[in-house]
């Protein structure tokens, strides 16, 4: 995966700290509320115990039940591993985050998958499984909470339209919620983008990979074409053009964001996640594409010019050109006018039916992101909230944001506080203040770990539409 990074603690605000106390009693009274209401379940006296097995479909699973079991499961999915690299099974985000959870009563399970790589057509299956295994095993939990993270998070997201009557909620972080076929066209625009204006005339290879060797030769050559095109006015704003298409943030690494009008500062944040994305990205594509029997992306007939005006970053954009005096226009015509790649329907078929979800969800969902993700922006969950809006489902989803750069660079009471929203939600039976930044912000401060941010955030429109 790409390097992540997590930001320094910010300073609270005396009016902050008033509404953090406010959301931190009412977090104590139903965190207190549901413990009265619901008993402890299956404790073991003899003390903690680690469990494993195998499944049929090959998959390997792990589980871990602590001494003080309080009936709750928790079923994590991981997220990516590239083909080739080791594919254990993993039933926790972060050790640290495992820890806690278990220190709080929590047990964890969760499978390898079957193999490495793009899983989706099959690791919910694997979950599942995984699920009657330890249940087997264990007993029947009281609860079941679904917690997935990066692909791993739309594992979750399928599980929260499957699984009901053995799952009862599910926790999406920095999840690829916006599914397989948005991920892969927001990706081709901004490849596209980046090849035609950084590289124009020259012949760059952005699908149909032969190799995983011809997918690393292609990123190899865009990323030296983003660093030269930094050391220009021009390419800079060209570089902001293709980061608006592919939901690069403005904000990367340590340290505060640049300021709302800092287009240089912000453009150099975007150039730095394309170089560290761009290679994984694309070899992500080429095993994607193998799975699929083809490319399943398009981008003929796309309309750049008014992707870009939806884009949270527009301004941004318009802004660099206006400084470069380059014509915005003349290079959103020739996008458009070169937008010619076209999509294997076969492989576009298999891509929708197993790595997509349809919004109609079967249980409470709780979608959390980080502000500032490269890799899987955050525009993904306005795309998921799109789909669950359409399917009739919104009361049941709650999604919210934590301040912060990187790929699920969660702290452990981040991930804490967003187990128990769930959990104080299935009690309840409803949303109400559970699952908003304040009470997640409270929940996690009180947990007396590492700290949290969550913050109220709307993330801008996903411009990698599906229907194309």
């Amino acid at each position: 995966m790409p390097p992540t990074s997590r930001t320094a603690r910010k300073p609270v605000s005396p009016a902050r700290r008033v509404a953090l106390a406010a959301a931190a009693l009412t977090t104590a009274a139903l965190t207190a509320a549901a413990a009265t209401a619901a008993p402890l379940a299956h404790a073991d006296a003899s003390g903690p115990r680690h469990l494993t097995g195998t499944l049929p479909s090959g998959a390997t699973w792990v589980a871990d039940v602590p001494a003080d079991y309080n009936g709750v499961l928790v079923l994590f999915s991981h997220g990516y591993n590239p083909p080739g690299t080791p594919n254990p099974p993993e039933n926790q985000p972060t050790p640290e985050a495992g820890k806690a959870l278990l220190d709080r009563g929590y047990a964890l399970a969760g499978s390898s998958y079957a193999t490495a790589g793009w899983t989706l057509a099959t690791a919910a299956d694997d979950q599942l499984a995984t699920l009657a295994a330890v249940t087997e095993r264990i007993g029947r939990p009281r609860r079941t909470i679904a917690l997935g993270r990066s692909m791993g998070g739309l594992v979750t997201a399928q599980l929260a339209e499957r699984g009901a009557g053995r799952i009862d909620g599910a926790v999406a972080t920095c999840g690829l919620v916006a599914g397989g076929l948005g991920l892969l066209d927001s990706q081709l625009d901004g490849a596209h983008a980046l090849a035609r204006l950084l590289l124009p005339g020259r012949e760059v290879k952005l699908t149909g990979y032969a190799d995983a060797a011809e997918a690393a030769q292609t990123a190899a050559r865009l990323r030296e074409a983003v660093a030269a095109a930094q050391q220009t006015a021009r390419g800079r704003a060209r570089i902001a053009l293709a980061a608006a298409l592919f939901h690069v943030p403005t904000w990367y690494g340590d340290g505060a964001p640049p300021g709302d009008r800092d287009w240089t500062a912000q453009v150099t944040a975007q150039r730095r996640w394309l170089e560290d994305t761009l290679p994984f990205i694309l070899a992500a594509r080429y095993d994607i594409e193998q799975r699929a029997g083809g490319n399943p992306s398009a981008n003929e007939g796309v309309d750049y010019r008014a992707l870009l005006r939806r884009s949270a970053t527009y301004r941004q954009v318009r802004e660099l050109y206006r400084a470069a005096g380059t014509d915005l226009d003349t290079d959103l015509t020739r996008l458009a006018a070169t937008a010619d790649t076209t999509a294997d329907a076969q492989a576009r078929a298999w891509v929708a039916r197993t790595s997509t979800v349809s919004g109609r969800l079967r249980m409470p969902v709780l979608s959390v992101h980080t502000t500032a993700d490269g890799l899987v922006p955050a525009q993904f969950e306005d795309a998921y909230a799109d789909r669950v809006r359409a399917a009739r489902s919104t009361p049941l989803l709650r999604t919210a944001y934590v301040a912060r750069t990187g790929h699920c660079t969660f702290t452990a009471a981040e991930t804490v506080a967003a187990v128990q929203a769930m959990n104080v939600r299935l009690d309840r039976g409803h949303w109400g203040p559970v699952g908003t930044a304040e009470w997640l912000d409270a929940a996690a401060e009180r947990a007396g770990l590492d700290g949290g941010d969550y913050v109220r955030h709307r993330p801008g429109e996903f411009l990698g539409d599906e229907g194309r």
